[in-house]
C-alpha cells in the first residue's frame, strides 16, 4: 500500500499537467500518451549513458515541453483541430521514442525497453537510506510534489496565468484585450507536457525501466485523477483544485491496488480505469445523487440552479431584488428628457 501511495504521488505530477490543459485551458490534449513515454525514454537513455540522474530527469521534462510546443504549433499556426493535433504528435512520438531508447543500446537503432535496475537514479539515495517503501519516503515525495503544486498555484495567480485561465474560459473576450491566445495556448501545452514528461522520467526511475508502451492509455489515468479528485474535494479555488488532482491520482492508484489485491486480472486495469471515469461522470446525473440541488455561488448569493430538460441553466445567479423606493402621489417627476427631440 505504501508503494501505491508513492506511485500515486508521482503520478500527481502528471495529473497537474492534465489539469492545466483539460480544466484551465479547456483543451483536449492527447499528447500525454506520447510525451510521458518521451520523458521516460530521454531520462533512461541519459542515465544509461552515465549522465547525472537529476539532469536526466530535467531533460525528460524538457522533452515533454518540446512535444507540447509541437502540438500547440500544429493547432495555432497550422489551424489543425486540437484533438487531432495531439493525436498526430502522439503517433509521431511512438517512433521517436523507439529511436531515443535505441541510442542507449549498441548494435540497434531502436529499442522497445530500457532497464535501469543497476543504474543510479534520483531514488537511489532513498533506497540506500531504506526510506523508499516507508512512510518517510512517502513524506519526502509528498513534499516534492507539493512544491510543484505551489508553483502551479502561484503561476496561475500571475497576470500570465490569469490570461491563460481567460483563454480557456472565453478566448474571443481575452483577445479583445490584446492578449495573444495562440501564445497562451502554446505556453500552457508546453508546461503541461513538461509536467507529464517529468512524471514519465520519475516513474521510469522508480520502476527501474522505461518501456515504449508505458504511456498507452495514460490520458485516462490523468482524467480519472482530475475527475475523481475534484468530484470529492471540489475545485472552487485554484489551490483546492490543484490539491484535488494530486489527491485524485493517489486515490486512483489505491483503487487499482485494492482491485489487484481483490484478485482482478491486471490486464483488465485499463477497462477498470475507463469504467471509473464513466461512473465519475454519470453518477452526479443518475440515481440518488441527482436529487441533490446544484448550488452555485455568484455575487455573494447562493442560489439553486433550476432543473431544466432543454437549455442549460443560466450560469449567473438571480440578481438581488432592488430596494423599492416609494414616492408620494404628488411628488414631482424628473425632468422630461424627451423635450426638444
Amino acid at each position: 500500500m505504501i508503494g501505491a501511495l508513492e506511485l500515486g504521488l508521482i503520478y500527481g505530477v502528471m495529473a497537474l499537467g492534465v489539469y492545466l490543459t483539460f480544466r484551465v485551458l479547456n483543451f483536449p490534449d492527447l499528447t500525454v500518451d506520447g510525451s510521458f513515454t518521451t520523458g521516460a525514454a530521454v531520462a533512461a537513455a541519459l542515465i544509461t549513458n552515465g549522465q547525472n540522474p537529476v539532469l536526466a530527469t530535467l531533460a525528460g521534462g524538457g522533452a515533454g515541453v518540446i512535444a507540447g510546443i509541437i502540438t500547440g504549433l500544429l493547432h495555432t499556426k497550422g489551424r489543425i483541430d486540437g484533438l487531432l493535433s495531439g493525436i498526430l504528435t502522439m503517433i509521431a512520438l511512438w517512433s521517436i521514442n523507439l529511436r531515443i531508447m535505441g541510442t542507449a543500446k549498441e548494435g540497434t537503432a531502436v529499442a522497445a525497453n530500457l532497464p535501469l535496475l543497476r543504474a543510479e537514479t534520483v531514488f537511489t539515495p532513498l533506497r540506500e537510506g531504506d526510506l523508499l517503501g516507508t512512510w518517510g519516503g512517502v513524506a519526502i515525495i509528498l513534499l516534492a510534489v507539493l512544491v510543484l503544486k505551489v508553483i502551479v498555484d502561484w503561476f496561475l495567480s500571475t497576470n500570465l496565468g490569469l490570461a491563460i485561465q481567460a483563454t480557456g474560459d472565453n478566448g474571443p473576450m481575452i483577445r479583445s484585450f490584446g492578449v495573444s491566445t495562440d501564445r497562451t495556448t502554446i505556453l500552457t501545452l508546453a508546461i503541461s507536457n513538461g509536467f507529464v514528461g517529468l512524471c514519465g522520467a520519475l516513474v521510469a526511475q522508480y520502476q527501474g525501466f522505461a518501456d515504449i508502451s508505458m504511456g498507452v492509455g495514460l490520458i485516462l489515468v490523468g482524467l480519472a485523477s482530475v475527475i475523481l479528485g475534484q468530484a470529492i474535494f471540489g475545485q472552487r479555488f485554484i489551490w483546492l483544485a490543484s490539491l484535488a488532482v494530486v489527491l485524485g491520482a493517489v486515490i486512483y492508484r489505491l483503487i487499482i491496488f485494492f482491485a489487484l489485491r481483490a484478485g482482478l486480472d491486471p490486464n483488465d486495469m485499463k477497462l477498470i480505469t475507463a469504467l471509473l471515469v464513466i461512473l465519475a461522470l454519470l453518477l452526479p446525473r443518475w440515481g440518488f445523487l441527482r436529487k441533490f440541488p446544484s448550488l452555485r455561488r455568484s455575487g455573494g448569493h447562493v442560489v439553486i440552479a433550476p432543473a431544466t430538460t432543454g437549455a442549460p441553466a443560466a450560469e449567473a445567479a438571480d440578481p438581488a431584488p432592488a430596494a423599492s423606493v416609494t414616492q408620494p402621489a404628488d411628488a414631482p417627476s424628473g425632468p422630461d428628457t424627451t423635450a426638444g427631440r
